[in-house]
């Protein structure tokens, strides 16, 4: 029986941290195929979001509206990072792009350091402490937050990409962005939503996952990583394929930490994401049908 509820806590785990990867890795795939570029800045959208998230409410905002304030910041700040950072050198190299979005990161970290400080932060859980026992397993509310708020938010982005009419000019150039400027819409003007929506699910990603693991200004590297990992594993392209990835991420990491040790979970992901690079370079689930986003 304990081999059972220890199982079930490392599902539990696996899918909370998944979930997070998932939201992230969303948003590269999103950045990835309207404007070719990798966003590695695209984590420390998380640790904004998390951090503006405690400042309000520490301020004595009501945990919903700071969720809803820091979310919307965020979404701004990714607008104003595509439209002063990216948009100004659109015509440049892949790599001089990607050095952009490194030193963003920088700069987001920089600024986070002088308005929070080095230590970590802390989220009050959304739902309280009380632990939740299912087949003698011990789940904490917040990963029921963290799991039901990601799947929701998959689903309004579902609808919005699928039966919104600027959700289906941002499909249009992820599709075919000849065809679509052909169409009259602008894949510049869809890079602005494209990585503002991005900003807006990571900072979300970053406020469902504080009260579990704390904030902090260097919180979206590695978080970042994993969710790029995932991205990678679903082949940049697809991204139902990205949110598979994200949670055979977050579970692989999980059981590696139940049965084996801590130190090895981050191995197993860039282990992972070695031999998808090698054997699969077209990522581990090319073949996974359905529509791009």
């Amino acid at each position: 029986m304990e081999l059972t509820s220890q199982f079930i806590q490392l599902i539990f785990s696996g899918l909370t941290i998944g979930s997070i990867y998932a939201l992230i890795a969303i948003g590269f795939v999103i950045i990835y195929n309207i404007t070719g570029l990798l966003n590695l800045a695209q984590g420390d959208f998380a640790m904004l979001g998390a951090l503006t998230c405690i400042s309000f409410v520490n301020m004595g905002f009501p945990l919903i509206i700071a969720i809803a304030v820091s979310v919307v910041i965020v979404t701004i700040i990714g607008g104003l990072f595509e439209r002063l950072a990216i948009y100004p050198a659109r015509n440049s190299s892949t790599a001089t792009l990607l050095i952009i979005t490194i030193g963003a990161a920088f700069v987001f970290r920089g600024i986070s350091i002088l308005i929070w400080g080095t230590q970590p932060l802390a989220l009050r859980p959304f739902s309280g402490n009380q632990n939740i026992n299912f087949l003698d397993a011990t789940i904490q509310p917040q990963s029921l937050w963290a799991i039901g708020i990601s799947l929701l938010s998959l689903a309004v982005l579902y609808y919005f990409f699928n039966k919104t009419y600027l959700g289906k000019a941002v499909t249009a150039c992820v599709v075919n962005r000849f065809a679509a400027r052909l169409m009259g819409i602008s894949p510049q003007k869809m890079s602005f939503w494209a990585v503002s929506i991005s900003a807006g699910l990571g900072a979300l990603a970053g406020i469902v996952i504080a009260p579990i693991s704390g904030a902090s200004y260097d919180m979206g590297i590695m978080i970042g990583l994993k969710a790029f990992i995932a991205a990678v594993i679903g082949g940049l392209s697809n991204a139902p394929a990205a949110i598979a990835g994200a949670f055979l991420i977050g579970i692989l990491e999980s059981f590696t930490e139940g049965y084996l040790s801590s130190g090895y979970k981050d191995a197993i992901s860039f282990t992972l994401l070695l031999i998808v690079l090698f054997f699969m370079p077209n990522g581990l689930f090319s073949k996974v049908s359905g529509k791009r986003v």
